[in-house]
Formats: structure tokens, sequence, C-alpha cells
């Protein structure tokens, strides 16, 4: 509130027709005023003339201390900061004979400092003259503080609006943009907060990909007044499509009208797109990229629930032939290759209605929905088998890899997932079983098969834990003289449900239960103690030879072998190790190395089963093997099939040539042991000069053959 100056005088008490005036009333409205009301001289010091008594309550000071500068004057007064700006301010508005009005600061009688408004007004004399200052000084430090205080929050609010990482902004409620900050412009893709206001005028349109989104938007807006992390996918000025996530709220005037809409938004994108990764790892294979087993489940149940009456949902499981002898000869680096040009086949055959997943290891599952019948189904399988069965080239090398699959149907073979999984892997184990690289539907006798399959597996587990496997040994004989100079150890299973089970039955199934490594390990120790115990019984000492899984054929086995050599006992002369021609043929370095040491340690190598492989002679040349042995497939037939027989003369002289023994196995009658006999072959063994036979057995013909020896010579 402004007051006037006062100027008193004596005359003025007692002024002709005025209502009188006391010194005593004057006295109590000055008192009565929140302020000190002075009159000073207009001199450097600004002598005080008259101080009213709020000069106390407002300086600490008594009135009388600034009268004539009894204690200090006016302009001590003033802090000493703000007394030139003062001092300026009222001399201006001096001479140009207008009224003063200036806050500043002044400096307590106890030290402290506040804010005070001066205000006032010159008095001048006859001659024009500057005569006196009169004027009103009003505390104002709790409302310049508060002012301060505001000023110093909206400088805050500004830096935080200006600095903030989240984008801020108000909208109108028809969408376009009252204010932004900078933050918001860079997430948006614009210059400058000015140029997104400016550029982006309609929010539904030109922000949001989906315009449904701000439909949205409003309707929650609407309905709570707010919302909170609101996702959606919006346009950036250059056309690239991002995530934002929104808080905002609706700010209404006090009659309760909608003003505007103001909130905060943050760039999410990289965040959606971990989410979306997060996601796929968990429902896809990581090698191949197909569905994995939780989204292949989920996706047969759907499957299912829509297929269309009089229609059929098929389920295929499909298993690689020959992915094991890839894996275990070339590397799982070459096997993952395969498994993933596998994927790109099945993929190329089906619809995009369909699906292929793999379940795991080299098995794919395929969803085919909506099936006329059995004869579309077929054709289907068709074009996979023809697909999975182009070569497939490896360097300068080309593998032909076949598939066996199984189907089972819905609804006639199941009426849930799992049964329908289970019965497509049935199917497919006929398959396998009808001679590989075709399909079979499922039928219901199926389901037996997988019975017994499943009882053999845990038989084998049981038969290593007791002890039920044997050892039977087939001779092998010279050809030059007919003596018996090896052995082949040969294993049996000694079950007691199903008696004497050859080893075709059950190495399968201990392949494929991960069993043909710790069999092996008990096969290749059992037969060394047994040599060693035939020689210490005083017997010819022959080397016997024992089978090399291709499972076993790594580092371990060199360290494996010399350990068993070193608790049998037994030279290492007299072990000789066959190796499949497939295994031979692997990834030629680590072959090559392996190889060397175990030769090293003394034994014997050779190659079994040759002929059925991809190798050749000239090749064989970089291995340290001993010997080669004929697949009994070609000796069968070099009596009757000339094919047979200009083969195996072949073997054996190019073999010679290299300096390998060759073996014939599968002798069974005389034209075929003759043959072999004219045409060079070094050893045979088959059923024509000896059946594998039990340890006692072979005993035996061994003494035989000591007296034999002796009666010889």
């Amino acid at each position: 509130m402004k007051t006037a100056a006062l100027s008193i005088s004596p005359e003025e008490l007692f002024h002709p027709g005025a209502i009188p005036r006391s010194p005593r009333l004057l006295e109590t409205l000055l008192a009565n005023l929140d302020g000190m009301v002075y009159r000073c001289r207009d001199d450097a010091q600004r002598t005080m003339e008259f101080v009213s008594e709020g000069c106390l309550p407002l300086t600490g000071h008594l009135p009388e201390d600034l009268l004539l500068n009894q204690q200090l004057s006016f302009e001590q007064l003033i802090h000493e900061d703000d007394r030139e700006l003062v001092r300026w301010h009222i001399g201006e508005c001096l001479r140009q004979r207008r009224r003063f009005d200036v806050e500043c600061r002044i400096v307590c009688a106890d030290g402290s400092v506040r804010w005070v408004w001066d205000r006032g007004v010159a008095i001048y004399n006859a001659a024009g003259e500057v005569e006196a200052v009169e004027g009103f000084m009003q505390d104002v430090t709790e409302r310049k503080e508060a002012a301060q205080a505001l000023q110093e929050a909206e400088r805050r609010y500004r830096s935080i609006f200006e600095n903030a990482i989240e984008g801020v902004f108000q909208t109108t409620p028809d969408g376009t943009y009252i204010a932004v900050n900078p933050a918001l412009a860079r997430i948006y893709g614009y210059r400058s907060p000015e140029d997104l206001i400016v550029s982006l005028r309609d929010i539904r349109h030109q922000l949001y990909v989906e315009s449904e989104r701000r439909s949205e938007f409003m309707r929650m807006m609407a309905q709570h007044g707010s919302v909170s992390n609101f996702e959606s996918r919006v346009y950036r000025r250059d056309g690239d499509i991002i995530w934002i996530s929104e808080n905002a709220r609706a700010v209404h005037d006090e009659a309760g009208t909608l003003m505007f809409y103001e909130g905060t938004v943050e760039a999410i994108t990289e965040r959606k797109l971990y989410e979306a990764e997060i996601r796929h790892q968990a429902t896809h294979d990581a090698l191949t990229g197909l569905p994995n087993r939780n989204m292949l489940h989920d996706h047969l149940q759907r499957a299912i629930q829509g297929r269309q009456k009089g229609s059929m949902t098929a389920v295929a499981f499909v298993d690689l032939d020959q992915f094991k002898y890839i894996n275990d000869s070339l590397g799982h680096q070459v096997g993952d290759e395969l498994l993933k040009t596998v994927a790109q086949r099945l993929m190329s055959c089906l619809r995009d209605s369909d699906m292929v997943a793999r379940q795991g290891g080299d098995e794919f599952v395929l969803v085919l929905q909506n099936q006329s019948g059995e004869a579309a189904i077929a054709e289907v399988m068709q074009r996979i088998l023809a697909a999975v069965a182009k070569p497939w080239p490896v360097g300068e090398r080309e593998f032909h890899i076949t598939s066996s699959i199984g189907v089972s149907r819905y609804p006639d073979d199941g009426k849930d997932v799992e049964t329908l999984l289970k019965k497509a892997d049935s199917a497919m184990y006929k398959a396998k079983e009808q001679g590989r690289n075709n399909f079979q539907f499922f039928a219901p006798w199926m389901d037996t098969q997988v019975s017994n399959r499943l009882d053999m597996l845990i038989s084998l587990r049981r038969a290593l834990d007791h002890d039920e496997f044997r050892l039977f040994y087939q001779p092998k004989l010279s050809l030059s003289n007919g003596r018996i100079i090896g052995a082949e150890a040969l294993i049996r299973w000694q079950s007691p449900e199903q008696g004497m089970v050859a080893p075709d039955r059950f190495i399968p199934f201990a392949e494929e239960a991960g069993l043909i490594v710790p069999i092996g390990e008990w096969v290749l120790r059992t037969a060394c103690r047994q040599n060693r115990a035939w020689q210490d019984a005083g017997l010819l000492p022959i080397p016997v030879a024992v089978n090399i899984s291709p499972r076993q054929m790594n580092q371990s086995l060199i360290e494996f072998v010399a350990n068993v050599l070193a608790e049998s006992g037994l030279d290492a002369s007299w072990l000789e190790l066959e190796i499949t021609e497939n295994v031979v043929m692997k990834d030629a370095e680590k072959t090559v190395a392996t190889l060397h040491a175990l030769k090293n340690l003394g034994l014997k190598i050779s190659v079994d089963d040759f002929g059925t492989g991809y190798s050749s002679l000239s090749y064989l040349r970089r291995f340290p093997v001993d010997a080669l042995k004929i697949d009994k497939s070609f000796v069968r037939d070099i009596a009757r099939d000339a094919d047979s027989a200009a083969i195996v003369k072949a073997v054996i002289s190019l073999a010679h040539i290299l300096n390998l023994r060759v073996i014939a196995e599968g002798v069974e009658d005389e034209q075929q042991h003759d043959f072999l006999r004219e045409n060079g072959c070094d050893e045979v063994q088959g059923y024509y000069f000896g059946k594998p036979m039990s340890v006692e057995d072979f005993t035996l013909r061994l003494r035989d053959e000591a007296i034999r020896g002796a009666e010889g010579k």
C-alpha cells in the first residue's frame, strides 16, 4: 500500500478551518503505520530531519539515532552494495521532478539484512529548489524472499525441463503441442522444440503408427484422468519407427474445464527389442532359428482347436538317418551346418500356415494344418524325403543325407498334443526299421514296439551294472598255412529274460542310450586281460582285435588304451584295434594325430568294413594302418558275381602296393576260400573256419593249435 509522504509543521497543526490536529493524534497515526516515515535533506548523507517511531521495529535503531546523523546516517543504513543504485535512482527522479520508488537492502542494528520498499517525493521551495525529501520505507523481506524463491523454483524447473533426459510435453486435447523440451525433440528427430511444435500439428496421424493407440490414450484420459507406462509405436521425423512409453495427466482449471495434457515420454525401442529377443530365445532354437518345443506345443494346441471340420491335422516326426556319422566323423561344426541346411529344406516344403520345429538333436517336428486326407499328407512327406536327400556338399566331398519320418493324425491317432507327438515318434522308429529314407503312418500295433524298445534300453543299463555281457572270440587264419594267427573279440549279451542276444540287436540301442562308450571300454579291458591270461597259461600268443566305436575315437582313447595295457600286463604288440572306415575318414588332422599316438603305443590298427564308406586306397596312405578288412558283403558273392570278384581283386592288389595286410571276413564256403587264396588274400575269418566261441571253447582251440604246431615240428 502506498502512503503519502508527510511534511508536518507547527502551522499545519492548527490550520484555519481544518479539523484540529493534536501532536498526540499525529503521533498515534504515524506509530500505527507498518513502516518508517521520514524527512531528510537532499545531501550526500541524506541527513534526517524527521523520523517516525516505525524506525525502531524496521531498523533496530531509535529514531533519534538517525536524526541529524547523531549515531549513523541514513546513507549508512543502506547496504553498501545497494547504495550507489539507490543514490542514482533517487537523484534521477528528483531531477525529473517525479516520485521515486526503489527496493533495496538495509543493515539493521543487529547486523541482519532486510529488504525495504522506499518511495517518496521531493519538496520544492518557491524558487523551485529541493528543500527536502519526504518518504515512507516499508519492510518487504518476506515478499522479496518469496519472489526470489519462486524465481529459483522457476529456474530449477526450467533447468529440469530443458535438460531432462525424458521428453516433457504439453498438448491440447485436439492433438497439437503447446510446449515441449529439447529431449522430446531429439526423441522424435526434430532440430529443436520450436521445430517440433511447428511441424507436428496432428499427433494422431503424424505421430502414432497405429492411430487407434491415440484413441485409446484419449479414452483412458477421459476415464481416469491419467495414463501410466502407455506404450506405442511412433514415427520419427525421418520416417523411422520407434517405441515410446508415456506418462501423462489431464490438467483442468478451477471450474473443472480441461485445459491441456502434460506428461513425459521415454524412448524404449532398445528395451522392446531386448524383450522381443528374450521372447524369441524362449520360443526358438538358437542354432536353426526354428520354433522350439515350447512354441511347438502351443502351435499344435491351436492347430487342434482351429481344425476345420472334415480335415486332418498331421504331426510328422523327422529324424536324420546319418547324422551321428556326420557329427562323429566330421565334427560338431559341420553337424550344425547340416542341421541348418535341413531346417531350410524342410521349411521350403511347407505352407506358411504349417510349422517346422526342432525337437532336439537331429529331430524335427512338422505340424500340417487342415489336410484333406492321408493322400495329401503322403504327398508332403514324399516332397520332404526328396528335399532332405538332395546332395549336400562339404568341401570337395558330397554327402547324401536321408531321413525317416513318422506321422500321426488328429483326431484319428490322438486328441492331445503329447499323444500325437508320442505316436509320431513311434511311427518314425518303424520307418527306420523299414530301411530308413521312408515315412510311416502310425498304427496301433506300434505302441507295443515302443514298449519293447524302452524295455531294451532299461535292460541294457542294468546289463552293464550286473556284468551280463560276455566276450566271444572268432579265429583269424593265415591263408598260406591255415594256422590261427589271431582272433576278433565279439560282444554278446547274456540276458536273464532273453537269453544270448546278438550284438546287431542291442548295439543300436546302446548307441541311442549313450552306453556304447562304457560298453566299448568294458570290451577292451576284458579282451586284454583274457589275452594276457592265455599267454600266462602257456598258450600260443596271438593278437586279439577289438572293435572301436566312433564315439570312443577321441583324445581320451589314447590314455585309456595305455592304462588298460598297463593294468592287464599285455604287450601292445598283441592288441589290434579295428576302426570302421567312416571313423578313419573323419577330420584328417585329428584322425592322423590320434592314430599315430595309438601306433606309438606299439599296437596294430586295421580298417574294418572296408568298401562300405567313402574312402579310397590312395587317401589311406596318409594313415598309419596295418591292414584292411574286406566287408563280408563283397566276399559273399565273389564266386557268383563278377563285379564283386573284381572289387575284391582290386582291393587285394592295391592294398599290397600300400604294404597293407588284407583280411577277408564272412568266409562261409570252400569256393570263397579258394578264390581268396588264389588272389593273394593274407588272412580270413568266418563260419567256414569257426564261429565266435566262448572263452572256454576258444581256449581249447588254442591248445589244439599248440598240439598241431608241435606235431608239425
